[in-house]
C-alpha cells in the first residue's frame, strides 16, 4: 500500500469518529495541519467527508451540516445531488471540438 494510500485509510478512520478534535490532532501530528489552522476545522472536517469517496454513507449528514452552517455553495460543488427517481441516467450530452478548434501538437 502506498503511503498516501495509507495515510487516506487512517484519516477516514478518524474522519468517521465525527471528532473534530480527533480530526485536528491526526492532521497535526501528519505534518497537514498547524496548530490553530485552519481557522474552522470542523467547516474543514464536513468538507473532507463530503469528498471522500469511501465516506459515502456520512455524504447526506455532511451535506445538513454544511447547509445548516450557510455553507450551501460548498456542499453543492462538492456533493453531487442524487439523480431524481426517473431522472434520465447517463453522462448527458457529449461536446467535441470542430475540426477548426482542435489544435495539433508537434
Amino acid at each position: 500500500m502506498t503511503d498516501y494510500a495509507s495515510f487516506r485509510q487512517r484519516l477516514d478512520a478518524v474522519l468517521r469518529t465525527l471528532d473534530v478534535k480527533q480530526v485536528q490532532d491526526f492532521l497535526i501530528a501528519e505534518g497537514q495541519w498547524s496548530p490553530g489552522q485552519p481557522a474552522d476545522p470542523e467547516f474543514a472536517m464536513w468538507m473532507m467527508i463530503a469528498g471522500s469517496a469511501t465516506l459515502r454513507d456520512l455524504h447526506n449528514r455532511a451535506r445538513e451540516w454544511l447547509i445548516s452552517h450557510g455553507h450551501e455553495a460548498d456542499a453543492n460543488a462538492v456533493l453531487r445531488k442524487e439523480p431524481e427517481q426517473g431522472a434520465r441516467q447517463g453522462k448527458g450530452k457529449q461536446y467535441r471540438r470542430s475540426p477548426e478548434r482542435r489544435q495539433k501538437h508537434p
